[in-house]
């Protein structure tokens, strides 16, 4: 047990959290006479360290996870969730959430395609709250700030959200509030993909690499940008009258702030770890990174060209609602998931 608990802290500090990397940073900011008790020279190794670490993480997740993905292309997709009905249907449509796009407005238009190919509009709802919120990057993300404990929590009750959203919605009949466009083409969406060889694999692989990199890159700038500002400048009082175990608001909040953003999970991360680091709750900390990655207003933008006003609404209902539950949920049991 001591052995696979020294594994377990040496992939948690060295190879996700790259200390050694926060380390070497520190050091040679020092050599060059930074002092980094400062905020200046906090926030600069602050940005180093998220930017650089956020940056390899990021890539190397992307080709590992775009490799898996090209298993799994849109047509292929829709023959898996054609074989299942009920809820294990909007199960598997959250489970194929997490090998897809890296953000919502990414997942809207396979959710069109989805939708256009008769699948149910419940599991077709599952899959677009499922996959900007709970992919299998953000899982190995959130385990270097956060711990595996509370990363596989925030995956699994991710998922519950979409499950439970999709249900809702496929049990409360409104495909009539789906866009006339789509409802036209229903059925018509057919297409056969060829097999792809390992080869044909690795180059779509290294393809979204280079694609979702330039994509996300200046949303990590901005968020660890943020992220420097908060842990260096502003007071921890600041943020514990705002956000505080005592503030019963506090989750509600994150959620208002997140919604106006954009940014994909991997832009929240930085923002989330100073805020955790201001003693921020783990709950409210998670409702803010779900609104951003979930119901930001780009995202409800573009979905509103798919469906009608009160399909939208009854969206935005059921997942804002959903979020805040898991906030409060995350911050009464906060004591569990961070001993």
């Amino acid at each position: 047990m001591t052995i696979l608990k020294a594994i377990g802290g040496f992939i948690q500090e060295q190879l996700l959290g790259m200390k050694w990397l926060q380390k070497g940073i520190g050091q040679v900011l020092s050599s060059l006479g930074m002092d980094l008790s400062t905020p200046i020279g906090g926030s600069l190794h602050f940005f180093l360290y998220d930017v650089i670490k956020i940056t390899a993480l990021l890539c190397f997740l992307i080709f590992i996870i775009s490799y898996i993905q090209s298993y799994f292309p849109p047509e292929r997709s829709k023959r898996i969730l054609g074989q299942f009905h009920g809820m294990g249907a909007n199960v598997v449509a959250a489970l194929l959430g997490t090998v897809t796009p890296f953000c919502s407005c990414s997942s809207i238009p396979l959710f069109i395609g989805f939708t256009s190919a008769g699948l149910p509009l419940g599991v077709t709802f599952s899959f677009l709250i499922s996959s900007p919120m709970v992919d299998l990057g953000s899982l190995l993300l959130l385990m270097s700030i956060f711990g595996a404990k509370i990363a596989i929590v925030y995956v699994i009750v991710g998922l519950l959200v979409a499950v439970i959203g999709g249900t809702l919605i496929e049990n409360m009949h409104m495909d009539q509030y789906v866009e006339e466009f789509i409802l036209r083409a229903k059925g018509s969406v057919d297409i056969t993909a060829r097999e792809l060889t390992v080869t044909d694999r690795l180059v779509y692989a290294k393809e979204q690499v280079i694609g979702t990199w330039k994509k996300v890159f200046p949303y990590i700038l901005i968020g660890v940008s943020i992220g420097a500002v908060i842990h260096n400048w502003i007071p921890e009082g600041w943020i514990q009258n705002m956000l505080g175990r005592d503030q019963y608001f506090g989750v509600i909040i994150a959620v208002l702030v997140g919604v106006p953003m954009y940014a994909d999970i991997f832009g929240t991360i930085p923002v989330a770890e100073a805020l955790l680091m201001k003693g921020a709750p783990l709950g409210t900390i998670l409702s803010f990174m779900m609104a951003v990655t979930t119901l930001s207003l780009p995202s409800m933008i573009m979905l509103r060209k798919a469906v009608k006003p009160k399909l939208l609404g009854v969206f935005v209902v059921i997942c804002t609602a959903g979020i805040m539950t898991v906030g409060y949920l995350f911050n009464g049991f906060e004591y569990l998931l961070l001993k």
